[in-house]
């Protein structure tokens, strides 16, 4: 006898459960931190983070440039927080893209089987077998250097992980009595995907994704580190590294920020994933 599958946690259980995580919480509040930096820089930022400086090259921290300033006399602290807006708008909007291209095709699949889910299985394996930084890397390269292009390589490369989880989910979920009963009912395919399949896959999606905003910061900064990504004079923290390699004894700290920058966001958004799953995985429940 077929067994209805375990709810999803209420919205109310979920924030309980999320709020008695301590590494979530920091997880958020380091997340937070670096939207609400992002998102007040033009008025936290000291200096013009494009505006050169000759009589400031390389300056050691201080009060003027609290995080010192780079080759060109800028200060860094100003383009850490303007390099800010560029990683995290990477990381969304790619993992967007990523969830517009690649949840659909996931749902075809799990949900009608047989030659569709071959095609579509087949052709993500395919995708899988290339290592996902080499093909964000190559795809950046064919569209041309720049943000924009940068997240849609991005976007497209991390694609097949999401199908394959919302696959995974749909194979599970088209088994049991609801769904059944709404196909004895006579509800269109359509319908049943989408009021009885979706509201069951968008909770281990939700945390796929926030994991995944992590890996797509990396995979931006090292697009920029490449020259694939943002263009100078733009900021951001992977181009600041790229050019922190040569200074590396001159002035350690022009790559120690951005390293250290790099190494929280991703960090974070990781303990929010992870936070995210425990809240909302109903098995936890048991």
């Amino acid at each position: 006898m077929a067994t209805t599958p375990t709810p999803p946690a209420s919205g109310s259980r979920a924030w309980k459960k999320f709020k008695r995580n301590r590494m979530a919480l920091l997880g958020g509040g380091i997340v937070l931190f670096f939207v609400i930096a992002a998102l007040l820089a033009p008025w936290l930022a000291t200096h013009d983070p494009l505006k050169t400086s000759f009589m400031a090259i390389r300056k050691v921290p201080s009060a003027a440039y609290w995080l010192g300033s780079d080759e060109l006399g800028r200060d860094i602290f100003s383009r850490l927080l303007y390099g800010a807006r560029a990683s995290l708008m990477a990381g969304l909007v790619s993992v967007l893209i990523a969830m517009v291209v690649g949840v659909p095709f996931g749902l075809l699949a799990g949900y009608f089987g047989g030659w569709v889910d071959s095609v579509i299985s087949r052709f993500t394996e395919a995708l899988l077998a290339i290592p996902f930084l080499i093909l964000a890397i190559a795809l950046a390269a064919f569209l041309g250097p720049s943000l924009t292009n940068a997240m849609l390589a991005i976007g497209i490369s991390a694609a097949p992980l999401f199908i394959r989880l919302a696959r995974g989910q749909v194979l599970g979920i088209r088994k049991e009595d609801f769904v059944t009963s709404a196909k004895a009912l006579g509800a269109s395919h359509t319908r049943i995907i989408l009021s009885h399949i979706v509201p069951n896959v968008i909770p281990p999606l939700i945390v796929q994704a926030t994991i995944t905003i992590a890996t797509a910061i990396i995979a931006e900064a090292s697009l920029s580190f490449l020259g694939l990504g943002l263009q100078p004079p733009n900021p951001s923290w992977g181009s600041m590294l790229s050019t922190a390699k040569n200074f590396m004894v001159q002035a350690p700290w022009m790559s120690l920020f951005p390293g250290i920058a790099i190494f929280l966001a991703v960090f974070g958004f990781n303990l929010l994933g992870d936070g995210l799953r425990d809240a909302l995985d109903p098995r936890q429940e048991r």
